[in-house]
């Protein structure tokens, strides 16, 4: 069988996690045919880790920066002055502004600063012409609205994550350059989005992510996940669209370049 080559597009190697072994995960992800990894950092710290880790493996691992929502605390903007200061001085390296959005999941104590976080990140991404690495949970309707005020201008992104239904699914998509990052929860048991993502998802709006070291795919549930497991997403992705995995993997490279090729050559 022939390799597969993919691109990873969300996964947090510059995390602890992976402090120990960066070089053999490293190393197992190009043999396994992962030709890129995006690392989205989450607030300033991360940003730099971040950066550190793509120098290490430079035209490989690539950098998005931005303020997650679970970080947005009464600090918020002197975390955003600084992460725009870092954007601006690494702008040459960047695949995107991300990983931020809304998540009302755990909390709504910080509700208005991450909407205003959000949408300040947002107009970056319009003024830089970078695309968005989108972050949601429990907080769609909201995050559609500030879409909505910028989407003429905006030059795409990634709804990352997505886990969503067939409604949910469709109000994403009429937001024509952005994509679904498709990662483990395809493989889940209890996951509809075997049936979700061919009802109403084109292939031509999909792109493959990990989340690592979170969301591993079955049979590696519960383990570490890394950017060699995404075999397990692509196998189950060809099962459920009917075509073959090099199908998977040629249309998924194909969305990538489309969304982050203005900043970078894929």
């Amino acid at each position: 069988m022939s390799i597969l080559n993919y691109i990873d597009t969300h996964c947090h190697l510059d995390g602890e996690e992976f402090a120990q072994d960066r070089d053999a995960v490293v190393q197992r992800a190009r043999e396994a045919g992962c030709t890129r990894i995006f690392l989205p950092a989450i607030d300033v710290a991360s940003c730099q880790s971040v950066i550190d880790v793509c120098r290490q493996y430079p035209d490989y691992c690539y950098p998005m920066l931005g303020l997650h929502p679970e970080e947005v605390k009464a600090d918020w903007k002197e975390q955003l002055d600084k992460l725009k200061q870092l954007i601006t001085s690494h702008f040459s390296l960047l695949t995107s502004i991300g990983e931020i959005g809304l998540d009302y999941y755990w909390s709504r104590e910080f509700e208005h600063e991450q909407l205003e976080a959000f949408e300040t990140q947002v107009q970056w991404a319009v003024d830089l012409q970078l695309p968005l690495m989108i972050h949601c949970r429990k907080a769609q309707n909201e995050m559609v609205q500030i879409i909505k005020k910028y989407a003429h201008a905006l030059p795409g992104g990634v709804f990352h994550c997505f886990t969503g239904n067939e409604q949910e699914a469709r109000q994403l998509l009429d937001f024509e350059n952005f994509v679904l990052g498709i990662g483990g929860v395809l493989t889940f048991k209890k996951s509809h989005l075997p049936e979700v993502l061919p009802a109403v998802v084109p292939l031509d709006r999909i792109v493959l992510e990990t989340d690592a070291p979170y969301m591993a795919p079955v049979p590696m549930r519960g383990q570490r996940n890394e950017s060699a497991f995404i075999h397990y997403v692509i196998t189950r992705l060809a099962e459920v669209y009917g075509v073959t995995e090099e199908d998977i993997c040629r249309q998924t490279n194909a969305n990538v370049a489309r969304v982050f090729g203005k900043a970078h050559h894929f």
